[in-house]
């Protein structure tokens, strides 16, 4: 297995309120996590930091290797990184109304679990397919589902940005917490929405199938997203289930 991760801060804002990073338990399994924070004056950069650096730790003390326990494990986690920022934007006013989406995969062998909180995504590349496993937690995608408008419409709605869910705006969140199996040669592709909502699936999908390295491609992902207009910041964590693990 091996993890690579980058972050740009895209074409138009000021600052990077993405953060991602990779953490190890001590039965030596893998968190990888991205997280896309928002609001409160530009203290979105301090929610997704707190929100990732969180769960890393409480991960990087953790015994967990089985699907059941990782995914009580997000349920509980998930909260306490929520109550923490929720906390925080009370006692600092001026860091009021931050939040952040998290999508995270706990690694477990032949499995792994997903969590995730807004509208940042998880794909997984198999056979040549790239599957959204993630459902966004947005205004828009609840339109979208309730046939009220069409996918093209949701391009270029003037709600896109509106979250139905995210970390850290109120004192309790729902976490939807998902098991997947993984194979040889698949890849796991964790991203903000500055990647999506620039770049279309079939174009993520020909970079991650392109012949080079891991590294390369989440450069390309990147370079795709800005040269489209970079709109957004960029994250992209992108995981291919291979060899050994090199994060």
């Amino acid at each position: 297995m091996e993890i690579q991760f980058q972050s740009d801060i895209g074409k138009r804002r000021n600052m990077n309120q993405d953060y991602a990073n990779v953490f190890t338990n001590q039965a030596g399994m893998y968190l990888a996590i991205l997280a896309d924070g928002m609001g409160g004056h530009l203290a979105g950069d301090v929610a997704s930091k707190m929100a990732v650096d969180g769960l890393g730790v409480a991960w990087s003390t953790s015994t967990i290797a089985q699907p059941e326990e990782a995914g009580h494990w997000f349920t509980e986690e998930i909260q306490k990184v929520n109550e923490a920022i929720y906390q925080e934007g009370i006692a600092h006013p001026e860091m009021q109304g931050m939040g952040t989406t998290i999508v995270s995969a706990a690694l477990l062998d032949e499995k792994f679990v997903l969590a995730h909180v807004g509208d940042s995504r998880a794909y997984l590349i198999q056979n040549s397919q790239l599957q959204q496993l993630t459902d966004d937690h947005s205004l828009v995608n609840e339109l979208l589902k309730s046939g009220e408008i069409t996918k093209e419409m949701a391009a270029i709605h003037p709600q896109k940005n509106v979250l139905t869910r995210s970390v850290g705006i109120a004192g309790t969140i729902k976490t939807d917490v998902s098991e997947h199996a993984c194979h040889q040669n698949d890849y796991l592709l964790l991203c903000s929405d500055g990647l999506t909502n620039m770049v279309s699936e079939e174009n993520i999908l020909s970079i991650v199938e392109s012949d080079q390295t891991l590294e390369a491609k989440t450069k390309q992902l990147i370079n795709a997203a800005n040269d489209a207009g970079g709109a957004d910041n960029i994250t992209v964590l992108l995981i291919h289930f291979e060899g050994e693990a090199r994060p």
